[in-house]
Order: structure tokens, then C-alpha cells, then sequence
């Protein structure tokens, strides 16, 4: 007996599609996947940008600066390079400013998970400020012409 054709044992056709279909039923009712894992799937691949650039971090000043003796709670600086562009960015409790370098019309998202992105408006020197400081990780996104930039994703 080949058991790599498709009869059963019994010598009756053997549906694969079938039988497939069943457990998918029976995992449904016995082990029903969770809505809030659902959702959060379904919002990461949202955020899956299949032709987005990814945007390298350089710089972040809680690695690569010299602490400041009395300085408390200093800002957070970062700086992403894609190709010829540049990303600078001050993380901060109040918010985030920041400017894209060289200065060229672009706009920007605050990601934040499940969230839904946060749009910022970039100025003609570049610069852009959120006055609502991320919460969590978080990442941007930025559209320049017909690029797609993505930064890393960062904790706040």
C-alpha cells in the first residue's frame, strides 16, 4: 500500500481539502483564538510596509552621549539614516521635535503599536514637533515622494 496517494485505507478518495477544513472547524470551537490577538495581528500587518526602506539608527543618546553631571531627565536624541536622508529626533515627556534632513515636504507617522499612527506635519525647513509624547515602543513613518521610510522600532 502507498500511503503517498490519495485513497484512504478503505480504498475511498481521500479529501484533503476536506479533512483540512474540519480541524480548522474543531480548532475553532475547542480552541477559539483570542479577539484581542486577532486584532493584533491584524493591526501589525496593517503596519507592514512591503516596499518601506528601513531607516538605521546612528545615534541614540542613552548609548552614545556623554552623560551632562546635573542634567536630570535630558531628552532622548536619535538620529535614523536611510540612503541619503536623515532623521533627527528629540524624544522628550512633552513630545517629540524633529527634522528631516536634507529639509523636502514629507509626512510623518507616529506608530505605536495597535495604535492608530499619529500624523505630523513636516514644515519647509523640515521640521516637525508631536505634543503628545509615545507611550510604549514606537516608530516612524515617513513618505517622501514615492519612498517609503521606516524607522526602528524604539521604546519611549
Amino acid at each position: 500500500m502507498d500511503l503517498g496517494d490519495d485513497e484512504g485505507f478503505d480504498g475511498t478518495e481521500f479529501d484533503a481539502d476536506a479533512l483540512e477544513e474540519e480541524l480548522r472547524q474543531a480548532a475553532a470551537v475547542l480552541d477559539p483564538l483570542p479577539a484581542g490577538l486577532l486584532q493584533l495581528a491584524m493591526d501589525a500587518y496593517i503596519l507592514h510596509d512591503l516596499d518601506a526602506r528601513v531607516a538605521e539608527l546612528t545615534f541614540d543618546s542613552l548609548v552614545d552621549a556623554i552623560p551632562v553631571r546635573g542634567a536630570e531627565d535630558p531628552p532622548r536624541m536619535l538620529t535614523f539614516q536611510a540612503g541619503g536622508l536623515t532623521v533627527d529626533v528629540e524624544v522628550t515627556g512633552d513630545g517629540l521635535l524633529g527634522q528631516v534632513l536634507p529639509p523636502q515636504s514629507a509626512r510623518i507617522e507616529v506608530l505605536g503599536g495597535p495604535a492608530v499612527a499619529h500624523p505630523l506635519t513636516v514644515d519647509g525647513m523640515g521640521r516637525f514637533a508631536s505634543d503628545t509624547p509615545p507611550s510604549g515602543p514606537f516608530a516612524l513613518r515617513l513618505r517622501t515622494g514615492g519612498d517609503v521610510i521606516v524607522t526602528e522600532w524604539l521604546r519611549a
